[in-house]
């Protein structure tokens, strides 16, 4: 598709600045290393990665001077030759000036489901100059739990198109925690611990964000020694990449967490051994936790930070997380300080400039954090020296709770996502307002915003919103706004495709209930006599279906746009777990009455309804486990590491643990797992339940899970089918076909009653983040 003519959102020659109300000159020596000239190149080779050969048709520039310091500045003007120059401050400064000049000049998309970078023959001229300079220092990206839920297997193709993907929407503070265990396994084996020590204690591959953590230990593995030695490779061409763009990435730093052999190498050393965390028992948690007081704390973590310099070289920023979902063993505001001052002080002692990056979900998670022991923690640190990552500020900001982090700098971060699970979810006003709040605060200390999905690849409509606060200075109106989102997704002007948009924006995207996109999709959980089933409905659902129907309007229009079939079969899929709710409405009730011809029929729809699903999703490549599994096993080097790995894949998207101890937190809704996973589960769960009627017994959770675990669920996981890579099929026939069978089911009394029920719930008043994102498993 051509591009349509240009229309010019950008009104002035020079956007003013939103600053956050303090300067950290502690945080100076954070900044872009690489020289001008190599940034400039990284920045054209990316370009020129997106469109080919038409990148000959920019001019790109690295200048720091042109704008502030401590914040990126790119420039825009059209050259006498019909060319456009790009001037940044950084490599990432010019993807920054390259993107804007896509989105609102040529209605271009670049985002992970794919992109739509056909540029007009003759490029739209820029009239006069636009300068555009960014609110804040730091645009930061990852959580933690991001490289084992979306990222765990990918080779180094696929993080090159990350790294561009960043660029683009002007991450510059990346999280880079690949290859770490290189790092641990060299310092541990130097200070005599045994690849035996080491192989119990590492996790599996799918599962290293927890074990990086101190939340479990063994699980998943051993991980392979190739594994730990090709993994190190691929974090040398991360950072070189990220660097080579002007992006300051954080390295891993020691948190504590030791293996529990530490009691041997080190008879004397002081160790508490943690509580198990979440649902785990002690075969694989408990982790044992050096004594901060004890010497060995600070020598190990020396040097764990010299062998990563030695390796890797270093941009003096540094992330561990100590106390994550695990309380502190004592409250007293001094331990807590002295925990903080220990951790950061073994920082120091391997770089004396060193800066930790702490997540603060810590804060968020159970009621122990009270101000005296979060004021505890933070203060422990020189000021100016830790940055905290208010994680999940569009829900729940913690800076407001805490005098802006009693004069420690923050990053504002949208979290958005649990698990990398697919479910279309936002909280759009609150991102339109929320990092404009933050910086108007009484003596703020934002520095930055962030992205801290625990899983990726969903609902990009919200991402590419949210990075906009990098340098927007004012709040949108989200109806343009998104008017111009779908026709920079498109490359095209589709009336009822746009009114789709707007619609969703208002309701699927809106969450304004304090709702989070915690895993309660009917389909893709455990079946249960006792679901709620306004639980994962924050919006009425004929919005959700009347966008549908919107959707297959624009479908003749669209057709050829590889982005439209993506999101037709987001929102088709979408629109049937809904439909799903139904149903169970209806066996639910007839589990209570004893009706079982009902419970048959209603069991009968759901598992026909799945089936349909998972026809759909085979259809669009962004929807195959075939994909996950077939990543996996290329890690492997032999027929027992790809067995492992596969196994991790497997486990971690269902069961997630060895007896479905999370069972369904990183749940997918992908073709072949929906066929193979979870309708033999509803298979199983309709009949399980009529033979209870039909025997006279009671319904128990705790037996139904025994016994649906052991005929459904890890038979799945140690399968070895191998799933197709390729999708089959039209996503927008099969869409429009489906949406032909079930639109009418959707305008039955139930969806209106389960819409006006939204109104009024409240979700999990009173409760912490913790006790909802764990509960319902």
């Amino acid at each position: 598709m051509s591009c349509p003519k240009v229309y010019v959102i950008v009104l002035m020659t020079y956007l003013s600045v939103v600053a956050a109300g303090m300067e950290f000159a502690q945080l100076r020596h954070l900044k872009a290393n690489a020289p001008p000239g190599k940034q400039a190149q990284a920045a054209r080779d990316l370009i020129g990665r997106l469109i080919k050969e038409r990148a000959s048709d920019f001019v790109v520039l690295v200048d720091e001077t042109i704008g502030p310091k401590d914040r990126d500045t790119f420039q825009l003007s059209s050259t006498v030759n019909g060319g456009i120059q790009i001037v940044g401050t950084t490599g990432v400064a010019v993807a920054m000036g390259f993107y804007h000049y896509l989105k609102y000049y040529c209605n271009g998309q670049r985002t992970w489901a794919g992109q739509q970078t056909q540029l007009p023959p003759t490029l739209p001229v820029i009239t006069s100059p636009i300068r555009i300079t960014t609110n804040d220092k730091f645009r930061y990206y990852q959580n933690v739990c991001t490289l084992s839920y979306s990222m765990a297997f990918w080779q180094w193709d696929r993080w090159e198109q990350e790294i561009d993907w960043m660029a683009l929407h002007g991450i510059n503070l990346p999280l880079a925690f690949i290859g770490q265990e290189a790092i641990f396994q060299r310092v541990y084996l130097n200070l005599g611990f045994t690849m035996k020590d080491l192989n119990e204690y590492f996790v599996g591959p799918a599962f290293l964000a927890w074990g990086r953590m101190g939340n479990i230990f063994g699980w998943g593995g051993p991980l392979p020694q190739m594994w730990i030695t090709n993994k190190l490779l691929l974090q040398h061409q991360i950072l070189e990449r990220m660097r080579s763009l002007g992006m300051i990435p954080v390295l891993p730093a020691f948190a504590g967490h030791v293996p529990s052999a530490i009691t041997r190498v080190f008879p004397n050393a002081n160790v508490t051994q943690l509580p198990t965390w979440s649902h785990f028992n002690s075969t694989y948690s408990g982790n044992y936790l050096l004594n901060f007081q004890d010497p060995l704390f600070i020598r190990i973590g020396q040097l764990i930070i010299e062998a990563m310099t030695d390796e890797f070289g270093t941009d003096h920023i540094y992330n561990c997380d100590t106390f994550n979902e695990m309380d502190p063993s004592s409250s007293d505001p001094q331990y807590i300080s002295d925990a903080g001052k220990t951790v950061f002080n073994a920082m120091v002692a391997g770089d004396a400039q060193a800066i930790w990056l702490m997540q603060g979900w810590l804060f968020l998670h159970s009621t122990f954090w009270q101000p005296p022991q979060v004021k505890a923690l933070v203060t422990s640190v020189p000021q100016g020296r830790m940055i905290i990552l208010d994680l999940a500020s569009e829900t729940s900001p913690v800076y407001q709770k805490h005098e802006s982090f009693y004069g420690q700098p923050f990053i504002w971060c949208m979290l958005h996502n649990f698990g990398g699970t697919d479910e279309l979810y936002g909280a759009v006003d609150s991102i339109n307002k929320g990092p404009f709040a933050a910086r108007a605060f009484p003596n703020s200390t934002m520095i930055g915003i962030g992205l801290t999905p625990e899983g990726i690849n969903q609902n990009e409509v919200i991402y590419e919103f949210m990075m906009e606060n990098s340098w927007r200075n004012e709040t949108r109106d989200v109806d343009a706004w998104v008017e111009s989102f779908a026709q920079q997704r498109y490359g095209y002007k589709s009336d009822p495709v746009s009114s789709a948009w707007k619609i969703l924006m208002r309701s699927v995207y809106n969450a304004s209930d304090s709702h989070r996109d915690h895993n309660t999709v009917i389909v893709s959980r455990r079946p249960n006599v006792g679901y709620a089933e306004q639980q994962d409905t924050w919006y009425k659902p004929e919005d959700l279906f009347v966008a549908w129907d919107n959707f297959l309007q624009s479908a003749h229009d669209l057709e050829g746009s590889q982005l439209f079939h993506y999101d037709i079969t987001d929102v088709t899929r979408n629109s049937l777990q809904l439909v799903a709710l139904t149903y169970y409405a209806n066996m639910a009730a007839a589990f209570k009455s004893k009706n079982t011809t009902i419970i048959l029929q209603a069991g009968t729809n759901i598992t026909n309804l799945l089936a349909d699903i998972d026809r759909l999703l085979s259809s669009n490549n962004r929807f195959l486990v075939g994909q996950w599994i077939a990543d996996a096993r290329l890690w492997g080097t032999d027929a027992g590491e790809t067995a492992l790995l596969e196994y991790n894949a497997r486990n971690q998207i269902t069961l997630w643990g060895p007896h479905g101890e999370i069972h369904d937190y990183a749940s997918k809704q992908w073709a072949g797992v929906i066929a193979d996973f979870y309708k033999p589960r509803w298979q199983f769960f309709t009949q399980y339940i009529v033979e209870l009627i039909q025997n006279g017994t009671y319904w128990n959770t705790e037996t139904f899970g025994e016994r649906i675990m052991s005929a459904v669920e890890i038979p799945w996981t140690f399968q070895s089918f191998q799933y197709p890579t390729e999708p089959v099929g039209n996503s927008i026939l099969i869409a429009k076909e489906l949406h032909a069978k079930y639109r009418p089911v959707t305008r039955e009394p139930f969806f209106q009653i389960l819409g006006r029920a939204n109104k009024k719930k409240q979700a999990g008043k009173g409760r912490s983040l913790y006790y909802k994102k764990y509960s319902l498993l």
